[in-house]
């Protein structure tokens, strides 16, 4: 199939008509636009990856498993470490697409300034042509009015040849040669308008050919740019992602590391306070006189049998200041104070 080219396909039947002309512009300030629009985009994704790898290393830099100890604590150590490292690589990612940006940010500059040039060039050519046309059609038109003129005046002198008046008919003659060498005249200038016509219009060819070859690889090489730009961009987050899972499986190698069974043992070492555990808390008889040793509690066994007289009776105060005991346990003897 045949490649479609500019110069083929925006003429316009008008001379003075700059509709082709015009719709390749159009294209072309589109198209700058668009780069305009991506290389905003891509400024402002870079503002999101920075704020994200400053809130990122914000993050790193907290406290995490601070009170942890051995194993565990060193794979927790790694997750910041790691976790720093890939703050830091999306800091450098957001300044690699700012530098993308910036090239595409020079490369429509260069393009714009390449288009001015052409540009003024071709609006001085149509101004040219616009001008020479309208002079031309001037021309022609005062060409064509001394023509009727010169006609009335010839048939004016043949309508009158017969007269008898002979100053009537040199007046007429003289009117009649008067208007010939007035469309002469008419027609010399309309000759040399057409001509000069011809010559506007074929510098204006030469340059609108060239205007259209150079804003055809002006644009070829702005969708090749704009191609390559996001392709770029998109390998630059692709990479992100593989180094950022790079610095992730570190955290996995470091978590495989970590034993529980070892962290257990580590910390029974560390701080153990004793092999074994309090005693019980037996009960003691504050008048038994024979204490309970500590450890095992004592054998239940049954009290002995003291054999005695009936208890005194309390309310004989046969003797003074006597006090008896009425506890049943057979150990207990009467107090004297």
């Amino acid at each position: 199939m045949k490649n479609l080219h500019f110069q083929d396909f925006f003429w316009n039947s008008d001379l003075t008509s700059t509709g082709g002309y015009d719709a390749i512009i159009q294209y072309l300030n589109d198209g700058k636009r668009t780069c305009k629009e991506v290389e905003e985009f891509m400024k402002a994704r870079a503002s999101i990856e920075e704020k994200y790898a400053k809130d990122l290393l914000g993050l790193s830099k907290k406290v995490c498993g601070h009170n942890e100890m051995n194993t565990l604590k060193r794979s927790l150590d790694v997750f910041k470490l790691q976790t720093e490292h890939v703050s830091l690589s999306h800091l450098q990612l957001a300044q690699s697409m700012r530098d993308e940006a910036k090239k595409l940010e020079d490369f429509r500059e260069k393009q714009k300034e390449a288009r001015k040039k052409i540009e003024q060039q071709m609006d001085a050519f149509h101004k040219q042509k616009s001008s020479q046309f309208k002079k031309t059609m001037d021309t022609k038109k005062t060409y064509e009015q001394k023509c009727r003129d010169k006609e009335e005046a010839d048939q004016n002198v043949n309508r009158n040849t017969n007269t008898n008046n002979t100053k009537h008919i040199e007046k007429l003659y003289s009117k009649a040669q008067q208007a010939k060498q007035n469309a002469e005249e008419a027609d010399r200038l309309y000759h040399q308008n057409v001509k000069t016509m011809g010559k506007v219009r074929d510098d204006w060819l030469k340059e609108h050919l060239k205007a259209c070859e150079m804003f055809e690889k002006q644009a070829m090489e702005r969708i090749n740019f704009l191609r390559n730009t996001v392709w770029t961009h998109l390998n630059q987050l692709s990479l992100q992602c593989v180094s950022s899972d790079e610095l992730y499986e570190e955290v996995r190698k470091s978590l495989e590391q970590c034993d529980v069974q070892e962290d257990i043992e580590h910390f029974v070492n560390l701080r153990r306070t004793g092999d074994k555990p309090p005693t019980p808390v037996v009960y003691e008889n504050f008048y038994s006189g024979q204490r309970a040793p500590i450890g095992a509690p004592p054998p239940r066994l049954p009290p002995p049998i003291i054999r005695r007289g009936p208890l005194p009776d309390p309310t004989n105060n046969s003797r003074d200041n006597n006090v008896y005991s009425t506890v049943q346990d057979a150990g207990y003897s009467l107090i004297e104070y």
